[in-house]
Order: structure tokens, then C-alpha cells, then sequence
């Protein structure tokens, strides 16, 4: 399924007027897909809020990258400000959402994203921190990994970046939303059934009469 209509629905979930931090991945990809009028401020933990669009290296200011060290544009009323604030704006609430990507989540909303034993890892950085204290967190990955094996589980096996932080999870696949029931499907991609995404999930899906498409 295409990547593109992921990102494109993951859009929809940013309202006017939000500050957003985007995580590395998939997410770091929304930003092609906002309008340049939308009234939202994109903040990175290493100091910027009022982030935008990537520049290439011709045209960068050599001091100006977000988290992931890219190389970015900043908006009218960006500010910059140190690693401290930075992470004090988050661990206050201040960032309205955070969309994060991970390796693995479960239907309970426990998030694994930052390591596989056995594999280098920079560390835990700013993920533990966001998905812990914003008061609303999206997770964009897709359904399967490249083995088609479900990344959506019934628990995490991988190291735990955070417990029950999840609210929704956006596929290349469908919609899910962690509930106090369990995972209840919201919506399915154009071309699936909804038992090929039941097959396809090791977790245990709520299904409700009434499922969207997107």
C-alpha cells in the first residue's frame, strides 16, 4: 500500500493553531504534505520552535538542522532556544502532538521504537520523553515489516521506549485506536478487507459496524 496515502492521512490528525513535534521516519515525511498557510509550529528537541521545510545543502543555513540533522527552513516567529528549554516545554505538556514512528507497538499501547538487541543504537533520545508527557501521541508505521511479519501486537517484545502512551496508530494499511476495550479498527485503506488487515494483525482487533475508508 502506498506510503504517500498514509501520510496524507496522517495530516488530517494536525488541527490549526498545534505545536508538533515530528519524529524521525515516516513522520519527518509529513511536512511535504502541510500547507505552507497552516498555522502550525513544528518543534525539535535540540532547540527550534517554528521548524519547516527541509533545504538542500546549497541553499542551508549550516546552524540551522532539527533533531535528526537535517538541514531546515524555519517560519515567521520561530524561536531558538537551548536542549533544556527544550525538553522543559515538553516534559510541561506544551507539545499538543507528537507523531513517532517505532518498530513495534501493541494493543495496549506500549510503544517500542528506539532498539534492537543486537543492532547499534544512538540511544532512547527524545522518544521516552515525548511519548511519556504529550498529552496526544501518533504512531505512523507500517503494518508489516519487510519479512511481513505484523508490527501491530498483541505485546511488544523489543526493549519498551514507554508504557501506555499510544492514542492512535496510523498504517499504510488502517486506522486504530488504542481504547480501554482494547484496539478497536476505525479505518481501512481502499483495496483491503477487513479480513485481510484481521490477518495481518497479531494483535487482537475491536471491530465496530461502522469502518471508514481512507
Amino acid at each position: 500500500m502506498s506510503i504517500e496515502r498514509l501520510l496524507k492521512r496522517a495530516v488530517k490528525e494536525i488541527r490549526s493553531g498545534q505545536i508538533i513535534n515530528l519524529g524521525i521516519g515516516l513522520p519527518t515525511q509529513l511536512i511535504n504534505y502541510l500547507p505552507d498557510d497552516m498555522d502550525v509550529m513544528l518543534h525539535s528537541e535540540n532547540g527550534i520552535l517554528g521548524s519547516w521545510k527541509k533545504t538542500d545543502s546549497s541553499r542551508a543555513c549550516a546552524d540551522l538542522i532539527d533533531a535528526g540533522g537535517n538541514y531546515v527552513t524555519s517560519r515567521k516567529g520561530a524561536s531558538y532556544f537551548d536542549s533544556a528549554v527544550s525538553f522543559a516545554m515538553i516534559r510541561k505538556g506544551r507539545i499538543d502532538l507528537s507523531i513517532i514512528g517505532t518498530f513495534e507497538v501493541d494493543q495496549y499501547g506500549n510503544l517500542a521504537n528506539w532498539k534492537i538487541p543486537g543492532k547499534f543504537s544512538p540511544g532512547i533520545g527524545g522518544a521516552m520523553e515525548l511519548a511519556q508527557k504529550t498529552p496526544r501521541l501518533l504512531v505512523l508505521t507500517t503494518h508489516t515489516d519487510k519479512k511481513g511479519r505484523s508490527k501491530i501486537l498483541k505485546n511488544c517484545r523489543l526493549p519498551l521506549t514507554a508504557c501506555d502512551c499510544v492514542n492512535r496508530i496510523i498504517t499504510d494499511c488502517a486506522v486504530m485506536d488504542v481504547t480501554d476495550k482494547g484496539l478497536e479498527l476505525k479505518e481501512v485503506v481502499e483495496g483491503k478487507s477487513i479480513e485481510e488487515i484481521v490477518a495481518i494483525t497479531e494483535a487482537e482487533l475491536i471491530i465496530p459496524k461502522q469502518i471508514k475508508r481512507f
